[in-house]
């Protein structure tokens, strides 16, 4: 069934959905259904990528229906709007921005940018790869740097590490897949001195869902003229994955290099799409509270099975299972749904994605079955 067929169908509080012979409780309304589009609930439950499970929301969707006419166009026009838009809300100027195919062109075409032919990143284990595993494409070498006994980045080690032939460091933080946050002194600090050495790419993917008060953006160091390169996305808490459009901030003189590379550039759709995006702060709250909510109950069944997780700073949980990750993941299939995959040196953890909350109650189901 598609989304249409099933907004038509389904959506009251009490309504009831089945998965594997299992009635699961929708927590929606009609209301809620038509204005913030949450994906049909079908088995296995999606929770391995991720994703926002709601969205585009209703004026999103609108604003793409709308710009159907403008396809025979090319979208210079709009990426400058957008970037417009970006800046004023980052706070800095149009020639700080950089709009690509979602942040992962923007991560893919640093790395190419600056650490081709031999150039090194320093990056941590286990982190988000799109980078590395790019520049190394080029000839680009990683210096791989594993994570501390909290399972957050090792600023430190990764300072002592830098050499002339350190081209960039990698930051992801919050960090996939462990959702770890560097402590905000330590991270103003290490990024402070590190780009005095080289250029920090600070990946702020997960920044939305930051809940410590004035936790602070490295767009803040970018505007001081830092060799400071940040990446943000329209995936995540704007539920645009699919339409693949994402920024960097950076000083001009970065950013025009990595703009000379950039490949992929956005549609017209996906432009007005985040354009619309930006001002839908009902559809961004709903969002935010929606992945508090799931991870709530997530909690709460990890806790009743006494099983070890990290506190999440992100839409995602990274917990340990105490088995194998494959094995684990087989048996989370057979009871409807998809986890993370591997993420070594952490091979008995698992990272879950938050969905809505029918699908958080499967996955809470089959948890509680397995590991019982």
């Amino acid at each position: 069934m598609d989304r249409r067929s099933w907004l038509k169908k389904g959506g009251a509080l009490s309504a009831l959905t089945l998965l594997g012979g299992t009635a699961v409780a929708s927590t929606l309304t009609q209301s809620d259904i038509e204005k913030f589009n949450p994906r049909p609930f079908s088995g296995p439950a999606q929770l391995n990528f991720n994703e926002n499970p709601f969205g585009p929301s209703a004026k999103v969707r609108k604003a793409m229906t709308e710009a159907f006419d403008m396809g025979c166009r090319y979208p210079d026009s709009l990426i400058d709007e957008l970037a417009e838009m970006v800046a004023k809300k980052e706070g800095v100027t149009r020639d700080h921005i950089v709009i690509g195919g979602g942040s992962t062109e923007g991560l893919k075409v640093t790395g190419l940018t600056f650490a081709n032919n031999g150039g090194e990143i320093i990056a941590a284990r286990p982190t988000f790869l799109a980078m590395m595993s790019y520049a190394q494409q080029w000839g680009a070498t990683v210096n791989w740097v594993d994570l501390d006994d909290k399972l957050t980045h090792d600023v430190d080690e990764m300072e002592r590490r830098i050499s002339s032939k350190t081209k960039l460091i990698f930051l992801c933080n919050p960090n996939n897949p462990t959702s770890t946050l560097l402590e905000k002194n330590k991270l103003v600090n290490f990024v402070t001195s590190a780009s005095k050495k080289t250029i920090v790419f600070s990946d702020e993917a997960y920044y939305d869902f930051i809940e410590e008060k004035d936790y602070p953006s490295m767009v803040t160091l970018v505007k001081e003229g830092a060799n400071v390169i940040v990446s943000k996305t329209f995936s995540k808490v704007y539920g645009l994955a699919g339409l693949r459009v994402g920024y960097l901030v950076a000083k001009p003189e970065l950013a025009n290099k990595i703009r000379e590379n950039v490949v992929a550039n956005s549609n017209v759709l996906a432009l007005q799409a985040a354009m619309t995006a930006l001002n839908d702060d009902e559809f961004y709250n709903f969002s935010l509270n929606k992945v508090k909510e799931g991870k709530q109950l997530m909690y709460k069944t990890m806790d009743s099975l006494g099983l070890e997780y990290i506190p999440s700073n992100t839409n995602f949980i990274f917990f340990k299972t105490g088995r194998d990750i494959k094995t684990f993941n087989k048996q989370m299939l057979e009871n409807g749904v998809l986890v993370g995959r591997p993420f070594p040196p952490y091979n008995d953890w698992c990272r879950i994605s938050m969905g809505t909350i029918e699908e958080v109650q499967v996955f809470n189901k089959a948890l509680v079955k397995i590991m019982s």
